[in-house]
C-alpha cells in the first residue's frame, strides 16, 4: 500500500498578506475607538454635572474645586495600572479596565455621601486614564509612520464626541426632571460592548516580540529616567505638569462658569458647548495635518501658547452688560478647543513614540500622575483664591497663563519625531542592548 500523497500549503502572496494586515487594521483602530468614545462619555459626567452634582452635595464652586482635586488621586491608580499595560499586555488590561468602569459608574449612581461619590469617581477616573494609555500607545504601535499623526486625531477624536453625547443628554435630562445620577447608568450600561471589543482587539504584535525577548520582565516603572531617557521624560513630565495647571480648571469649570457666572440657561450653554466644542473638533484633523506638515514639537509650541487667548477671552468675558453673551462665549470656547485638540494630536504622537515598548505605557501613566498633581494644583488654586481674587473664573484665566513658558520650553528641550520608525524615534535597540 503506497504512502499517501504530502499535503503542500501555498503560501500567501504578498497582496494576501497586505489584505490581513488591512483587515486586522481596521478592526483594531475600529475597536479603539468605540473604548475611547466610551471612555470620554463616562470621564466628561462630572463636569458637564457639576452644577446639579454641587446642588445635590451642597457645594459651591470652592466646594466643587475641591472634589475636582481629591479624584484627582486617581492618577496615582492609572500610573499603577499604566504599569500594568506594558507588563501584562495591552489588550488584556485594557479589556479589564473597560469591565471595571460600569462598576464604578453604578456605584457612583448610587452614593449618597460625598466620601463614597468621590472613592467611585476615583476608581473610574484611575480605569479611564489606564485604558486611555493603552488604546493611545495601541494607536502608534498598530499604524503605519504616515498614518500615526492621523490615528491619533481619530482617537482624540473619539473620546471627544463621547463627552459631546453627555453633553448633548444632560440639559434633557434637566428638562425632564431627571436626576443627574441616570448619566451614570448609561455610563454602566457599556458592559453591553466588551463582547465585541474583546473579539475586534489583538494583542500588540510589538508588545508580543517585546514580551518574547523578556525584556518587559526587566524593565521597571522608573526606568523612564535612565540617561538614555532622562531629558525627554523630565522635561515632558515638567511641561506635562505646567500644562494641567494651565488647563485642568479651564477644562472643569467652563460649563460651570457659564450657567452659574454668566447666568445662561442649561440648554443655552449645552447648546453653545456642542456647536463650539463641535466645531472646535477640527483642531483633531489640524492638529495630525500639521504634526506631519510640520512635526510633533511645532504643533505642540504653537498650539500650547494660542489656547492661553481663548482661556482669558473665554473666563474674562463677556464683559458686564453685554447684549450677546452667548457670542462671546461660543467663541472662545470654540478657540481654545481647537487648540486643545491639536495640541493633543502632537502631544499623544510625540509621547508615544519617543520612548521604547516596555517603557510606553508606563510613561503614559507618568502623565497621568503629573496630570493629576497640576490638577490638583488647579484646583487647589481656585478653592483657595477665588474669593480673594474676585471670582473662580478670574483665577482660572490666570492660571491658563502657566501653559506658556511650557510650551517655549518643549520647543527648545524635546526632539522631533515626524516621519520616523517607532524603533529610531524611541532609540530601541539602544534600549534593548542596555537592558
Amino acid at each position: 500500500m503506497s504512502d499517501p500523497a504530502p499535503t503542500t500549503t501555498t503560501p500567501p502572496t504578498p497582496e494576501q498578506l497586505a489584505a490581513d494586515s488591512a483587515t486586522r487594521e481596521r478592526a483594531t483602530v475600529a475597536a479603539l475607538l468605540a473604548m475611547l468614545f466610551y471612555q470620554g462619555f463616562a470621564a466628561a459626567i462630572i463636569s458637564v454635572a457639576s452644577p446639579w452634582i454641587g446642588k445635590s452635595f451642597h457645594l459651591d464652586g470652592a466646594g466643587i474645586a475641591r472634589l475636582f482635586a481629591w479624584i484627582s488621586l486617581s492618577a496615582f491608580g492609572a500610573l499603577a495600572l499604566s504599569r500594568m499595560i506594558d507588563r501584562y499586555g495591552r489588550r488584556r488590561m485594557i479589556l479589564w479596565c473597560v469591565a471595571a468602569i460600569p462598576v464604578c459608574s453604578i456605584g457612583a449612581a448610587i452614593a449618597t455621601s460625598l466620601l463614597w461619590f468621590a472613592i467611585f469617581q476615583i476608581a473610574l477616573y484611575a480605569m479611564v486614564g489606564a485604558a486611555g494609555s493603552g488604546c493611545v500607545v495601541m494607536l502608534s504601535e498598530e499604524l503605519p509612520i504616515a498614518r500615526r499623526a492621523r490615528g491619533q486625531s481619530f482617537g482624540g477624536l473619539a473620546a471627544a464626541v463621547g463627552a459631546g453625547l453627555c453633553v448633548f443628554l444632560m440639559p434633557i435630562f434637566d428638562a425632564f426632571g431627571w436626576s443627574w445620577r441616570w448619566m451614570f447608568v448609561i455610563s454602566a450600561a457599556g458592559i453591553a460592548i466588551l463582547p465585541a471589543m474583546a473579539r475586534l482587539l489583538p494583542e500588540s504584535e510589538r508588545w508580543e516580540l517585546s514580551d518574547a525577548s523578556g525584556i518587559n520582565t526587566r524593565t521597571r516603572f522608573y526606568d523612564v529616567f535612565q540617561p538614555l531617557y532622562r531629558k525627554r521624560s523630565i522635561t515632558m513630565i515638567l511641561c506635562a505638569l505646567a500644562g494641567n495647571i494651565s488647563t485642568t480648571a479651564a477644562n472643569a469649570f467652563g460649563y460651570y462658569h457659564a450657567v452659574s457666572v454668566v447666568g445662561m440657561s442649561a440648554a443655552a450653554t449645552s447648546t453653545m458647548t456642542i456647536v463650539a466644542g463641535g466645531l472646535g473638533l477640527l483642531g483633531f484633523p489640524l492638529g495630525a495635518w500639521t504634526s506631519e506638515r510640520f512635526g510633533r514639537v511645532p504643533t505642540i509650541v504653537a498650539f500650547g501658547i494660542a489656547i492661553t487667548a481663548g482661556h482669558l477671552w473665554y473666563f474674562w468675558g463677556p464683559p458686564p452688560h453685554f447684549a450677546w453673551p452667548f457670542w462671546w462665549l461660543a467663541s472662545g470656547f470654540f478657540w481654545f478647543n481647537v487648540c486643545d485638540n491639536a495640541g493633543t494630536v502632537g502631544a499623544n504622537a510625540a509621547a508615544t513614540e519617543l520612548f521604547p515598548t516596555p517603557l510606553r505605557g508606563t510613561m503614559i501613566g507618568w502623565f497621568a500622575l503629573v496630570g493629576a498633581i497640576g490638577s490638583v494644583i488647579s484646583n487647589a488654586a481656585v478653592a483657595l483664591l477665588a474669593n480673594k481674587m474676585g471670582g473662580m473664573s478670574i483665577v482660572v484665566g490666570a492660571l491658563s497663563i502657566v501653559g506658556i513658558p511650557a510650551a517655549i520650553a518643549f520647543g527648545l528641550l524635546i526632539d522631533e519625531t515626524r516621519g520616523m520608525s517607532l524603533e529610531m524615534s524611541a532609540k530601541e535597540d539602544q534600549f534593548t542592548s542596555e537592558n
